[in-house]
């Protein structure tokens, strides 16, 4: 019995050693076909290069559209464009007029402000300096210091000091003589620049008359009234009047301006020659 037992367990043993290798083969088997299948997944979602170039290639493609998408809503052109191909369309020759009216009044404009903001200087702190040397007795340091301002007020005292030993009376005169002359170089020039302010106007409504004249000219030749062919004459019309009219409120901005300024400095004029008549009376006084 006992050699029975022995024997059943003996065949159990080489049973299982040979079934347990067989279900290890299977496994071995089973595993690469898992491990394959994961990688071909992942080498799947990599992107390749040419994916990525593709991509690239896509996205700069659609920013080049959506610039070109922005500048056709903002129009296409640049200002200097349109004002350039305005110009054209208005006829040539009258907008070359108004052109030049424009650049000559800039031209004076220009020349009046340099030369008013050179002769503007702070006249209550020249006049009070002045006031001291006369009390001082220095004439002499007066009239330099005079002599070295540049401006009309330094001007109009010189010439009171030239005639300090004369009366009053002739002070008086000389400076308000004096002082209206240099009003008169004050207000050199504006006089041009109003003639530009009247001309550019009158340019682009003359540019105006003469497109009627042409949209009926056309007119006539066509022997039609047409849109197409009324709007060419009344479109040169309506530029050059625009134009013209632009040119002139520039240019009466700037040379309202320099009205401004040369009010500031008669009244600076003014009331410095106020105060160098009083210098000369305590000075002619004290002595």
């Amino acid at each position: 019995m006992k050699k029975i037992i022995a024997g059943l367990s003996v065949a159990l043993l080489l049973a299982g050693a040979v079934v347990m290798p067989a279900q290890g083969q299977k496994a071995s088997a089973t595993v690469p076909k898992d491990s394959v299948s994961l990688t071909e997944k992942a080498v799947a979602g990599k992107p390749s290069a040419d994916s990525l170039a593709m991509d690239s290639t896509m996205s700069v493609a659609a920013d080049e559209a959506l610039a070109e998408g922005l500048e056709e809503a903002v129009g296409g052109e640049s200002f200097h464009q349109m004002l350039k191909s305005k110009f054209i369309e208005g006829n040539a020759g009258f907008m070359s007029l108004v052109a030049l009216a424009l650049v000559l009044g800039l031209a004076f404009c220009i020349e009046r402000i340099l030369y008013l903001s050179l002769s503007e200087i702070n006249a209550k702190k020249f006049m009070a300096d002045l006031d001291a040397k006369l009390m001082d007795d220095d004439v002499e340091g007066a009239m330099t210091m005079c002599r070295e301002t540049r401006g009309p007020v330094a001007s109009i005292c010189y010439q009171g000091l030239l005639r300090l030993s004369e009366s009053i009376d002739n002070i008086e005169r000389s400076v308000v003589s004096y002082g209206s002359v240099q009003s008169a170089n004050l207000e050199k020039g504006c006089s041009w620049i109003t003639l530009f302010i009247a001309m550019a106007p009158s340019l682009g409504f003359l540019g105006t008359v003469i497109g009627m004249v042409m949209a009926f000219d056309q007119i006539q030749n066509a022997g039609d009234i047409s849109p197409t062919i009324v709007a060419s004459g009344m479109k040169v019309a309506l530029i050059t009047t625009i134009f013209g009219i632009i040119v002139a409120l520039v240019l009466q901005v700037f040379y309202n301006y320099i009205l401004s300024k040369i009010d500031h400095i008669t009244s600076q004029m003014e009331e410095s020659a106020i105060s160098l008549l009083d210098s000369v009376m305590k000075y002619k006084l004290k002595k």
